[in-house]
């Protein structure tokens, strides 16, 4: 059955962008984008349509509640991802809809008959495994530039070398500056979940971005660490190795960042010092939080990231510290109140650890020991100890620290004992 305008035109409704490239690519489809063409929003909302977009014309389906958005264009009209004037009409075509996209492989488009429409090449681009912008405009948002990286690390697919001279271009005239904090972390924390994160990185490193956006990552390439615990030698290397490693295990977004974040002291070890690197945790630990007050991290990535930095040392010593060490440590790591926090914890530590050529299948019984620990210490009835101590102190004053020395005793003792 056909739809008409006010004039008395068809409306025509098209599949477009992420739905249909991973059609072809025979992914699962799990979201659909429409394109309306030939419509208003006056037409939309008498068709039952409802509302919902704040910057552009996006509608609710009266049934399926799927998004569709009536064809527009765009105009830069200033620096940054929010400079754009946004142009809808029911006379915009469908190929000026598409040509306003990032990649070609986001350009195409599928009728309700099923036939596809590619006027950018798109599907070729796709079976040939290239990342290709569409136009010059892509050069208008810089978002496009984590966007792309972001796509590399999907589907692993290789920059188009006109694509890549684009982007550097970008960041060489300051666009990536432009860029705020919100959108930078929404494309970073997309990009660490997908399968191979490392190449979003080693793509906004190749053209400048990374040096702007992330700059205590970018400087962590070239810098060596001691050859018989680290064969890949390089600190940014062995990085992208750990995310790589902690995506491979499906491991949450918090790990993943924290992953990322545990090593930023070495890339301000004094060169004089190299390849060793004294002290980094804690320098570690200031720069992370840099970057989390920078780009707005979420609470959660950011404690667990922090904690990492300072801690990941010790676990990998684990089996050679004192009884009293461990036990202080959970309680540094408030293991006892967060024990799914914990347990992310370790999972970051074995990225580390595991993050290193020839170690992807080596045991990590670090890991074990802690869980064990933990295990060991929460055996001790806190509660019972408060009690009886409750009824022999007079002096309530002494009675927390009194509490908490032996509450500790008992842990050490507990994890002593099942070490």
């Amino acid at each position: 059955m056909h739809v008409y305008n006010f004039q008395g035109e068809p409306l025509k409704t098209y599949l477009v962008g992420g739905s249909v490239r991973d059609e072809l690519l025979g992914l699962p489809v799990t979201d659909h984008d429409y394109v309306v063409v030939g419509a208003s929003p006056e037409d939309m909302v008498r068709l039952g349509y409802r509302p919902v977009g704040k910057d552009f014309p996006v509608f609710l389906h009266p049934h399926t509640h799927e998004q569709y958005a009536l064809a527009r264009t765009e105009r830069k009209i200033s620096r940054g991802y929010k400079g754009f004037e946004v142009f809808t009409s029911p006379h915009v075509t469908l190929q000026e809809d598409l040509a306003r996209r990032d990649l070609t492989i986001n350009s195409i488009a599928k009728d309700e008959a099923g036939n596809i429409i590619d006027p950018f090449n798109g599907v070729a681009d796709l079976e040939a495994g290239i990342l290709r912008h569409v136009s010059p405009a892509f050069s208008e948002d810089p978002v496009r530039i984590l966007r792309a990286a972001r796509f590399a690390a999907r589907f692993s697919f290789r920059m188009a070398p006109e694509t890549l001279a684009l982007m550097i271009e970008m960041v060489h005239n300051g666009e990536v500056d432009a860029l705020v904090s919100e959108r930078v972390w929404q494309e970073l924390s997309r990009g660490l979940m997908e399968k191979n994160p490392s190449r979003m990185f080693y793509m906004l490193r190749e053209c400048g971005a990374l040096a702007r956006i992330l700059p205590e990552i970018d400087v962590l390439f070239g810098v060596p660490q001691p050859a018989h615990a680290h064969p890949e030698i390089d600190t940014g290397v062995h990085i992208m190795l750990a995310i790589d490693y902690a995506a491979a295990q499906n491991f949450s977004l918090p790990v993943r960042f924290a992953t990322l974040m545990h090593d930023l002291g070495k890339g301000t070890t004094p060169p004089e010092e190299w390849p060793r690197h004294i002290g980094h945790e804690a320098r570690s630990i200031l720069l992370a939080q840099a970057v989390c007050e920078r780009i707005r991290i979420p609470k959660e990535c950011r404690d667990l990231a922090l904690l990492v930095a300072r801690y990941h040392g010790d676990v990998h010593r684990a089996e050679e510290l004192k009884p009293s060490t461990i036990a202080d440590m959970l309680q540094a790591v408030d293991a006892y109140r967060k024990p799914q926090r914990f347990e992310e914890f370790l999972q970051a530590c074995a990225s580390d650890f595991h993050g290193r050529p020839g170690f992807a299948a080596r045991s990590y019984p670090q890991r074990e020991r802690m869980q064990k620990a933990l295990i060991a210490a929460k055996s001790v009835d806190a509660g019972r100890i408060a009690a009886e101590l409750s009824q022999k102190l007079s002096n309530s004053d002494k009675l927390p620290a009194a509490i908490h020395t032996q509450v500790r005793a008992a842990r050490i003792a507990c994890i002593k004992a099942d070490a």
